[in-house]
């Protein structure tokens, strides 16, 4: 009986010792925004805006795959200062869609990243994103990249962002 004493008494003293261990405060969390990058983020150059005749291949491919698909989209092509090159609304389109195509493009362009990027950033919580000039935080917008620079930008709109984000990647990989 007097052996399980101290042995009772040093499982004890072990359980305080971790316990207490168990107590230190963890390091606050590094807010994202203060971490400085070594290098300039989406630091693309832009390049010459794209042509009226790649901007209209670009819309066939997207709405081949959205006919594929059986939805329906409006899609716009912008050169790289965010301009309207080519649009196309599809038959059955959402009318509300239409300047959304657009903005979603532009701010591809301007920005130099997918709008995708915009809407994760506020989804977890970086809402300052919302108050940057003409940014649209919903998925379907892709930067236009050819040979390494920026040479505008597409977007869609007319159905969920996942569906607008889906059509839309395959016109903006026929430049990559």
């Amino acid at each position: 009986m007097r052996l399980r004493i101290p042995v009772l008494a040093a499982i004890g003293i072990a359980v305080f010792a971790v316990a207490g261990s168990a107590q230190t405060p963890a390091p606050p969390p590094v807010n994202p925004l203060d971490v400085v990058p070594d290098k300039m983020p989406f630091d693309l150059p832009y390049g010459p805006p794209i042509s009226l005749a790649k901007a209209k291949k670009l819309i066939e491919a997207v709405e081949a795959e959205t006919r594929k698909r059986g939805w329906a989209m409006n899609i716009a092509v912008v050169d790289a200062g965010g301009n309207l090159v080519a649009f196309d609304r599809m038959d059955r389109a959402q009318l509300a869609s239409i300047p959304i195509a657009e903005h979603k493009a532009r701010v591809a362009a301007q920005f130099r990243r997918e709008t995708k990027v915009f809407e994760d950033a506020v989804q977890k919580g970086t809402i300052y994103m919302l108050t940057l000039d003409d940014v649209i935080a919903s998925r379907g917008g892709f930067p236009l990249i050819e040979n390494g620079m920026v040479v505008g930008g597409i977007g869609c709109s007319g159905g969920a962002a996942s569906q607008d984000a889906t059509v839309c990647a395959v016109g903006a990989a026929l430049l990559k």
